[in-house]
């Protein structure tokens, strides 16, 4: 699908290449079928206006949104699994995925960074990439909701994946939800992420239950996916 290769371009880190090759990514919308009228003029419209703005202050806003705080993380493991050791299995699982495909990691980022999964579908049949894509669904709907709450313009890419998905699932859905968290973004929440918890035995509890108890803590407020009534079974004729 075209659609998820532009869209993961897109969400990747802005850069000099990105902005020197912008009419490619117009061009490419030529090829994305998936996408309705009304979708690409979406698409087209977001590419003209992202890369209209000066670079180095679009690099600035990526880095506060999506790399302060876990919120708006593009990693797709964190906001499953956060810290605890399931990630690292789901990691190795991905890792499989992406090697039975024949594809080999040249970047530094981790397997599960969402526009790199976004480029593995975009490389599998239209019927593949869709089921990946449904797969993370409620991921999908809360960094929409997420960056809508936030008045970003990222949250527009999150609704044509959540479309080109063919879900009934809307970012809209959790905007209640959303509402009621707790930002993770600020000086003082970040300030409590990296402060180091003072380690202490509590009997039977012991230090395991404490950090534990400590990981409870920071995420406090949080919505984690896993727990979203969320059914993402696909709109009748979609598939």
């Amino acid at each position: 699908m075209m659609t998820l290769r532009i869209i993961a371009r897109l969400l990747d880190y802005p850069d000099e290449a990105l902005w020197e090759n912008r009419q490619e990514l117009v061009t490419a919308l030529d090829d994305a079928s998936e996408l309705t009228l009304a979708q690409s003029v979406q698409l087209l419209t977001f590419i003209r206006d992202f890369t209209q703005n000066d670079l180095m202050d679009v690099q600035a806003q990526y880095c506060e949104l999506f790399d302060r705080g876990r919120a708006t993380s593009l990693l797709l493991f964190e906001h499953v699994h956060g810290e605890s050791r399931d990630r690292g299995q789901a990691m190795v699982d991905l890792m499989a995925q992406y090697n039975a495909a024949g594809l080999e990691i040249d970047s530094r980022e981790l397997p599960d960074f969402l526009p790199m999964y976004l480029e593995f579908l975009a490389s599998r049949d239209r019927e593949t990439a869709r089921q990946g894509l449904l797969d993370i669904v409620p991921i999908l709907a809360l960094l929409g909701a997420r960056l809508k709450d936030r008045q970003s313009h990222y949250a527009v890419l999150f609704d044509l994946l959540l479309a080109v998905s063919g879900t009934h699932v809307a970012s809209e859905q959790l905007s209640d939800k959303v509402a009621q968290e707790t930002r993770d973004d600020t000086p003082a929440a970040l300030d409590a992420v990296w402060e180091e918890e003072q380690v202490k035995f509590l009997g039977e509890e012991g230090c395991a239950s404490a950090q534990q108890n400590a990981h409870h803590r920071r995420f406090a407020g949080a919505v984690a996916p896993q727990y979203l009534s969320l059914d993402a079974t696909p709109v009748a004729g979609e598939r």
